[in-house]
């Protein structure tokens, strides 16, 4: 099955992009996979909702691997406003300009067009995903930390992949971007960005897709010692965490832990040693300090 709103290089079935993400080392649950496919068949912003670490962002990389498509990723922040996110002029060379036109003299003359042309525009993320030929795909991280004014001019923009740059008219994308935004949920986006978007609310991973995501980041690593290690994670989430840890921590801590491990540590003990690597708030390393013999011990 074809999907061309997805624009070059996306000819793949369900299956088949299954596949060519866990190849990527990314592996999506039936649920997020459904998400992926329907979102690229049917021409879709795809809004990404979930707790930190469970691998958002990472949904956009991996595509943009898949697809052969750059990544353009726009990270939100509060105050952000559409001169980030759209583009700028480059005013020091705007200022340089006029003033050789003026060591000129006056019969040199001064283009004024000339300084709002495309030679001294700046693009941002949104700009350069317009204006990208082979098109892109479009990283919207954390929009739920930027203002919900610019949550609305966003909105314009998903629209029609189109803005306005006064001095040289309407810029519309040739190849339309595929659009992924991620929200921590640190506040409720508005139901029309929200309508506007397929949505998809990623969970962490069960068991066994985490113990096989941590086997395909740590090559090497026995099946005991990733079932013991994802079983503690599963363990530690439970626990009334500040914060609890993502998959990316859960990662870099076998890797940790495998590091001292080979050294010549038990893995219990490497898991204790490496705790820095997932746990990153004192009060969270006490609690979870205090349980160390039922976590990593399996009592």
């Amino acid at each position: 099955m074809t999907a061309g709103g997805a624009g070059p290089g996306y000819d793949l079935d369900e299956p088949a992009l299954e596949i060519a993400l866990r190849q990527q080392g990314y592996f999506a649950d039936e649920g997020l996979l459904t998400a992926v496919h329907l979102g690229l068949t049917l021409h879709r912003p795809l809004l990404l909702e979930g707790e930190p670490g469970v691998g958002k962002t990472e949904v956009a990389a991996v595509l943009s691997r898949v697809l052969g498509r750059e990544l353009i990723r726009l990270q939100c922040f509060e105050g952000l406003d559409s001169g980030h996110a759209l583009y700028e002029w480059d005013y020091p060379r705007q200022l340089l300009q006029v003033r050789a036109a003026e060591a000129a003299g006056p019969d040199a003359g001064l283009d004024v067009g000339r300084l709002y042309s495309e030679e001294f525009l700046l693009p941002r993320p949104l700009l350069r995903a317009v204006r990208s030929r082979p098109g892109a795909v479009l990283l919207i991280d954390e929009i739920d930390r930027a203002d919900s004014e610019f949550e609305a001019f966003l909105l314009e923009f998903l629209g029609d992949f189109q803005l306005t740059v006064p001095e040289l008219g309407t810029l519309r994308a040739a190849v339309p971007p595929v659009v992924v935004l991620t929200s921590n949920r640190t506040r409720e986006l508005h139901d029309a960005l929200k309508r506007r978007c397929l949505y998809h609310w990623i969970p962490f991973p069960d068991p066994a897709r985490e113990r096989a995501i941590v086997r395909a980041q740590v090559p090497g690593l026995a099946e005991e010692a990733a079932t013991a290690l994802v079983r503690a994670v599963q363990q530690v989430r439970a626990l009334p965490l500040l914060k609890r840890p993502g998959i990316a921590e859960s990662v870099e801590w076998a890797r940790g832990a495998a590091t001292l491990a080979s050294a010549g540590d038990s893995w219990p003990r490497a898991l204790r040693r490496a705790l820095g690597l997932l746990i990153k708030d004192e009060e969270d390393t006490v609690l979870v300090r205090e349980r160390a013999r039922e976590l990593f011990d399996g009592g």
